[in-house]
Order: C-alpha cells, then structure tokens, then sequence
C-alpha cells in the first residue's frame, strides 16, 4: 500500500512530523474504525478521523438529525433535519475527505449485532448516550477482543478514556453498576454546553490516532476529567478487576440498567387511531406554547400531584420532546396505580 500523490498533498502536514510520517500515514490509511453513535460526539470524533486520514470508518446510528442537535452537532446543517444522522454524516465526511472509505448502519446498536460488527473493525470509538448502549458497546468490545475509545459529557463536565487496549481495564473496571435512571439524565433533560461535545470529541479522535499510530502514552487504566468552566482537569488511574471481567453479553442492557421497557406507539399510528386514545402533553409551558397536537397538558414536574385530573376512559398516550420525559411520566402513573393503559409516543412531537 502506497500514498498516491494526491493523499500526500492532502497529508502533507502529518507527513511532515517525525512521529508520524509517512510510516504512520500508512497505519491510518489502513486501519478501520466504528463510531458508536454520530450525535454531539460522535460528530468532532468522524470529522477528525475523516480529515486525519482512517481509511475505513463505520458508522451506527439509527436516529435522525432534529433541529435541537444543531446548537452541538456540527456536522449537519438545518436542511438535515429529518435525515438519517449516518447517512447524513457520511454523505458531508466524504466531500472532506474522498480517500475515506464509509460503511453506514442506519440501525440500533443489539447485543445481535454488536459482536459480529465490531469484529470488522480494529478500534471501536464509544459515541453513545445512554447507559444501556455504553454497557453493550463496553462487553462487545471486550468479548470481540477490541480497543475502546470512551467518552462521556454533562453539562458542561466530560470524561475520555481508553478501555481494554491491549487487555488493559474495562468500562465495568470503572463502573461496575449503573446510576439509576432518575440519577442519570441525558442532554434532553438538563442541556449541554454546545462546544464541549467538541471538546471530548476530540480528545477521543486523538486517543484513536495514537493507538494507530502508536505514539504518544494512550489514556489506558486512566480516566480524564474535564470542566469546561474552570479549565480543570484531573487524571485519575484506575485498575483492572477481574471480578468484573466479561464472559457474555447481558440478556437484556435496558434491564439491567434500570429503563422500564413501556409500551410504545408511533406518531403515525397514533394519528390513524387518534379518537381511541387520550392525550397527555408532559412538556414545560413553554414548549407547548411554541407547538403541540392538543390532549391535555401538565407538565412533567407537577404530575404526581394532578394524576387525579387525567381522564380515565381511554387509553392514555403520553408524549413529551424525545420520548424521555414521557417515559418517566408512565413510571409515574404505573406507580400511582392508572387505569387504563399507558403508551409512550415513540421518539416524541416531531415538531
């Protein structure tokens, strides 16, 4: 394998450091790399990998681009709303760079595909937002004997490490059980600095570059903690536990982190059997001034207080921004004893 002229010019400035010259251009140009996930990480970690050269990059995402990612998520522009995030991604990653190759999987991470896919791949890059795709993506790598690039944020904290490179600790090493659901909210809930998922983002693109190209001391048995508002950082070490060592996937990552599987409905379905069911809107004041599609309106925060007002005739279909809101609202019915059946409005008001 060769750099054609065209590739030199394009590289020129990598080409030109000693630590990575040609020799380390080559490793990137044949290496292969998964990113978990195209959302507020997942967007610095493709970019930086596109322009750095990784000649294979895989692409899972299963979620559509909507206007509210475009205040973090970089890569797309407000005609994407609507559009499939790998695709998309794909699609602007290649005008960067033309020497890239691209595999896109517009569909969900499952303990059914995880192995099979990442086994494709030589490092994979943690992208994810949630609990249950981090603990996957985590015994995945693990059991398919792959490096791990992780990365996390909130608000305006995030966290960088390196797991099972070169059988070094793992995911379960740092944190061998999940936070509980209602301690765990996601950027929906609580909102996120925009330029810190660039931050982190790219501090993942960059542990990948090392371990490729074998430089520089690789974040493995260390976690890195970053705040964006004090400019701090702590690096803390960490050790392997072999009482946390991974022999199988889970049967059921949703279970196992706490998220109740509810009953759920598209927006679609709900439309054509509308005068069947009841309409609970669980969003803030605000957001149901600017839009909505009518049912009744108490917002999630004063629920518990006013299930006694909510008709119990019909069905009940519960829906808030994402789908997240209106999921702890039917725990909160359930725990109250309603009436009738709950349904989350899948994915939310696609406002």
């Amino acid at each position: 394998m060769i750099l054609t002229n065209e590739e030199k010019k394009q590289y020129d400035r990598h080409l030109i450091l000693d630590e990575i010259g040609v020799e380390g251009q080559l490793k990137l140009k044949q290496a292969k790399v998964l990113v978990v996930g195209a959302g507020g990480l997942g967007c610095p970690v493709l970019q930086y990998l596109t322009a750095a050269g990784v000649g294979t990059l895989g692409i899972i995402d299963d979620d559509v681009v909507a206007q509210s990612n475009l205040q973090r998520q970089i890569l797309y522009t407000l005609d994407d709303v609507g559009l499939s995030k790998a695709e998309t991604a794909a699609k602007r990653l290649s005008r960067l760079n033309p020497f890239i190759a691209f595999n896109v999987y517009n569909e969900k991470l499952t303990r059914e595909n995880a192995i099979l896919l990442f086994k494709a791949y030589d490092i994979i890059v943690d992208g994810s937002d949630n609990f249950s795709t981090r603990y996957l993506t985590n015994d995945a790598a693990v059991l398919a004997k792959k490096p791990l690039v992780y990365g996390a944020i909130f608000k305006f904290e995030g966290q960088v490490s390196v797991f099972n490179y070169q059988e070094s600790a793992t995911y379960r090493c740092l944190y061998p059980n999940p936070p509980k659901p209602e301690d765990a909210p996601n950027c929906s809930q609580i909102g996120v600095l925009g330029v810190l998922p660039g931050i982190i983002g790219s501090l993942q693109a960059n542990e990948v570059i090392k371990i490729i190209c074998g430089i520089g001391m690789v974040l493995s048995n260390k976690l890195l903690l970053y705040n964006v508002l004090t400019m701090q950082q702590l690096l803390v070490s960490f050790e392997k536990e072999l009482k946390n060592t991974v022999v199988a996937l889970a049967a059921d990552y949703d279970f196992f982190c706490g998220v109740e599987v509810q009953e759920e409905i598209s927006f679609e379905a709900f439309l054509k059997h509308k005068e069947e069911y009841r309409l609970l809107d669980v969003r803030e004041t605000w957001e149901r001034v600017e839009h909505h599609i009518g049912g009744q309106h108490i917002p999630l925060p004063t629920l518990s207080s006013c299930i006694d007002e909510i008709p119990t005739d019909k069905p009940l279909v519960v829906y808030c921004k994402t789908g997240i809101r209106s999921k702890q609202a039917i725990a909160i019915l359930k725990e109250a004893n309603f009436a009738r059946a709950l349904f989350n409005l899948k994915g939310g008001y696609p406002a």
